[in-house]
């Protein structure tokens, strides 16, 4: 286990702004870590100066002669006219057979890699860059929110490049249900500090609720017996006979001290709007097709969402979620077919960059005042700011300085404010930050109105979604099932193509070794010095069954050690354990590697 990173003491601030107190952690080779901490805590800035882009106050990150630094960029490295097989051999070096097995990994077909990369959806993109970043073999990926706009089969397959890669991570990304199916080990940067937990997300914030409890009982232990040592020490420092020990008890109470309690950011309270419950169809479609005069986008729709409902709209990048949103709204005119809504409907919609078109000139209390219904008292427009992060001369901040998540939470804010029952809200998470995405969520589900939304972030949409309508190959249906029975469906259809192709290494994964040494590094058997002939099905298929045995014992063993190296309180049993769960994970994937060179040894033989 090799350090690849040691950041020491470092520190970072811009201008009253502390992002980095002195900070310092470690970042091995063999770490999956999810990189946590509230919006502008400074998790970016790091990364940037991991990256070489900016340098420390004071300070130094040591890094390993062999790390290879891959960065997953969010703008576009494309070059106009490229197709996606063009830029991978430019950005890699790389030739052209490389190039398309890579992509390969990442279901990038001939029809994806062969025409212009600019015009694939956010989805492919992605998965062409994740392509561009294996091609460079980096010993440490540096992923900064890499689900935002990816839809659930991206951010699946995303998941699987993840666990089969052999190399360490740092993952940036407000999705908690990402991190935790993708990190072991977790980094919180707060107030400045960093905090490395060698444990999965969950456990992690477990564990600091529970260290902020202890702090503030032992605090109100302390407090309590400074009182009576107070009380003690003035009732009797005055009196002879006992003014010894009042001058015992003062030596005491100087040596209480309290912890410092580290102060949590301040959350937003969201409040949807007070509405009247309604019955019946709030929308209802009949035979709709909807697109653009060149294209269309889906026929023959016959949804109907009823009142009280959260309708989450679901399928793939490309297939037509926000063209079905804004046709049901009436900002994009249906080619055919009738869209109509239940008597009453108040209808307030917050869509994908709406905070792009705030007047720049405007401060937060112009925008929230418009936005108000007529009747708001400004009292009430002041309380909901407010609760939305906007308090004190944050009220009077003009747009044009505001952050993108600041831009995003005003534009809630004002959708709030209004008396609207029904919401439409495409993609409302994108740009607040995890504390206030939880909050959006819980605030929805105690809603009167109806909601219709889209969104990437599955903890939300699982939270929040009542029913599910599909937009998938032309069509948009009801789909017959919770978003818990999509998830598992998708999930279902990745892994059985998967399993349908058994020379396919899931992506991320290093290729088996060759047959030279395959004995000496396939499930820990020792080599024989026998010839390497080809050898019968049946006796493929017997090591294949006692290769499946020794990983089914590996992945227990494994799951059993985490399992004690989460409860470790000892920092020397905690090590040890972490030695043990390493070399059972590296047998592990060495029985692995050894199943899937059989696996294509068997399909060769067929």
């Amino acid at each position: 286990m090799a350090v690849l990173l040691d950041i020491k003491n470092a520190s970072k601030r811009y201008g009253d702004q502390v992002l980095l107190d002195d900070a310092s952690a470690t970042i091995t080779d063999d770490g999956k870590i999810g990189f946590v901490g509230r919006n502008g805590a400074g998790k970016s800035t790091l990364l940037r100066v991991i990256l070489g882009e900016e340098e420390l106050d004071s300070g130094e990150i040591i890094r390993h002669p062999r790390l290879r630094l891959g960065y997953l960029r969010q703008h576009d490295p494309f070059l106009p006219g490229e197709t996606a097989l063009e830029f991978l051999i430019r950005d890699s070096g790389q030739p052209d057979w490389k190039c398309g097995e890579v992509a390969g990994q990442f279901e990038l077909k001939t029809s994806q890699l062969q025409g212009p990369v600019g015009k694939l959806s956010g989805g492919w993109q992605t998965r062409v860059k994740l392509a561009a970043l294996l091609l460079h073999e980096p010993t440490l990926l540096l992923l900064d929110e890499p689900t935002n706009f990816l839809d659930l089969r991206t951010q699946i397959l995303l998941e699987h490049f993840l666990r089969g890669y052999k190399e360490a991570c740092l993952i940036v990304s407000h999705d908690r249900a990402f991190l935790a199916a993708t990190c072991d080990q977790t980094l919180d940067l707060s107030n400045g500090r960093l905090t490395v937990f060698s444990g999965k997300i969950d456990a992690f914030l477990t564990f600091q609720e529970e260290q902020q409890e202890h702090v503030e009982r032992t605090n109100a232990a302390v407090l309590a017996k400074r009182r009576q040592l107070e009380d003690f020490i003035n009732r009797n420092k005055a009196r002879a006979s006992t003014a010894s020990r009042a001058k015992s008890k003062e030596k005491q109470l100087e040596k209480l001290e309290v912890e410092e309690v580290a102060v949590s950011a301040p959350t937003a309270a969201i409040r949807c709007p007070r509405v009247a419950p309604r019955r019946g169809p709030a929308v209802r479609c009949r035979d709709v097709a909807i697109g653009y005069p060149e294209r269309m986008i889906a026929d023959g729709i016959d949804v109907e969402i009823v009142h009280g409902s959260r309708a989450a709209i679901v399928g793939d990048n490309g297939q037509g979620k926000t063209t079905f949103l804004r046709t049901i709204v009436d900002s994009l005119q249906p080619i055919k077919g009738e869209v109509k809504w239940g008597h009453g409907c108040e209808i307030g919609i917050y869509a994908q960059h709406v905070y792009t078109s705030l007047t720049e000139t405007d401060t937060v209390l112009d925008y929230l005042e418009r936005a108000a219904m007529i009747g708001t008292k400004q009292q009430q427009i002041l309380d909901l700011a407010g609760a939305m992060l906007f308090r004190g001369k944050a009220i009077e901040k003009r747009v044009k300085v505001l952050s993108g998540g600041e831009r995003a939470r005003l534009c809630m804010a004002g959708l709030l404010l209004g008396p609207f029952n029904v919401l439409v809200l495409d993609e409302p998470g994108n740009h607040l930050d995890v504390e206030t995405v939880d909050a959006l969520a819980q605030a929805l589900l105690n809603y009167q109105g109806t909601v219709i939304f889209t969104s990437h972030d599955r903890s939300f949409m699982q939270t929040v979604a009542t029913n599910v309508v599909e937009v998938k190959d032309g069509r948009v249906v009801n789909y017959l099932g919770d978003y818990s029975a999509y998830l598992a469906a998708v999930t279902k259809e990745i892994d059985d193509a998967e399993a349908a192709e058994p020379g396919r290494r899931p992506a991320g994964r290093k290729p088996a070794p060759p047959p030279s040494d395959r004995g000496a590094r396939g499930s820990g058997e020792r080599t024989t010095g026998k010839s390497s002939a080809p050898r019968g099905d049946r006796e493929l298929r017997k090591e294949i069954a006692n290769l499946e045995r020794s990983i089914a014992k590996f992945d227990a063993e494994k799951k059993a050690l985490n399992t004690r190296l989460l409860a470790a309180t000892d920092a020397a049993e905690a090590l040890k354990l972490h030695h043990e769960f390493t070399a059972v994970g590296e047998k592990l994937s060495q029985a692995e590697e050894r199943w899937l060179a059989l696996q294509e040894e068997v399909a060769a033989s067929e």
